[in-house]
């Protein structure tokens, strides 16, 4: 009978509850879901994904110490947690750094996966070029170093390199990084599906587990790929091997075709469909998901 009763009890409780539900609470709850998948997911890819489970297995000691009643040891957890905050924010100083960037860069329109052009045929055409050169560089063992920008404007790298707004052609590309010209040690950078840039510096990756085959290229498109949503096409000069980097990940062994569909995927722009389909488009499809294979290239 009591156990009726309580039941009762409880299931009047919880239509009351529901009951007082407004759409402010919901709107509440998947703003605050959205901020914890977000939050989830930037601990899990980053290194700081280790540091995260020391802190979880910090807070789980003090909460012990408390319930048990462990004076001494709630002592010490409680004035470490003192100092927990500043000594956080040094040591996850990197990838704090990287999120704010990428959430200053990207605004609800940015929320599409390329910047403001709509011109869908320009970057069609600079992604089939873009894959021409790269499996002909490849072939000739060219190094070349290409940044498809997406929302994250760029402007500070395209300074540390000459302006050319040229549109893209294979042949141009592949002059561009000919051992012998100019340009050829640094990075093109595409914007609104043009060559706006070329023999841009890049900043290197902070990254110390990294295969030690990798070199400077390599090091810098995972190095600006940490620091922005930037899509960066890498032929390696000793192996010849074509590689792709974006959101701190590197994935290699591409060939004309594979590279095309690697970028069609990350780069090809969505149709204006409206911001609000656009949000739940993003929350949805996400970043495709590295598999251990392609993780492994980060070791």
């Amino acid at each position: 009978m009591k156990i009726a009763e309580w039941f009762a009890d409880f299931l009047s409780g919880l239509l009351r509850t529901i009951r007082s539900i407004t759409v402010v609470d919901f709107l509440d709850i998947f703003l605050v879901a959205i901020i914890l998948y977000y939050a989830f997911r930037f601990v899990r890819e980053r290194r700081a994904g280790k540091l995260a489970v020391g802190v979880i297995f910090f807070t789980m000691f003090l909460v012990l110490s408390d319930l048990l009643g462990m004076h001494a040891l709630k002592y010490i957890f409680q004035n470490l947690f003192q100092v927990g905050v500043i000594a956080l924010v040094v040591l996850f100083q990197p990838e704090m750094r990287s999120a704010l960037e990428k959430m200053g860069g990207s605004s609800l329109k940015g929320l599409k996966n390329i910047s403001d052009s709509k011109d869908g045929s320009a970057w069609m055409l600079a992604i089939r070029e873009v894959s021409a050169a790269a499996s002909q560089m490849a072939i000739d063992k060219t190094g070349a170093l290409i940044v498809f920008e997406r929302g994250t404007r760029l402007g500070e790298i395209a300074a540390t390199g000459t302006i050319s707004d040229a549109q893209i052609s294979a042949y141009l590309l592949r002059n561009i990084f000919f051992n012998k010209a100019p340009l050829h040690d640094g990075a093109v950078l595409l914007r609104d599906g043009r060559l706006y840039a070329a023999g841009c510096l890049l900043p290197l990756t902070h990254q110390t587990d990294l295969n030690r085959d990798l070199g400077t290229r390599h090091r810098a498109a995972i190095g600006l790929s940490e620091d922005s949503d930037a899509v960066v096409v890498v032929v390696s000069e000793e192996t010849g091997t074509i590689s792709v980097a974006v959101d701190g990940y590197l994935t290699r062994g591409y060939n004309v075709d594979t590279l095309r569909s690697r970028l069609t995927e990350l780069v090809e722009p969505v149709p204006d469909i409206g911001e609000g389909k656009k949000i739940f488009r993003f929350i949805r499809k996400g970043r495709r998901t590295q598999t251990s294979a392609e993780r492994s290239d980060k070791k």
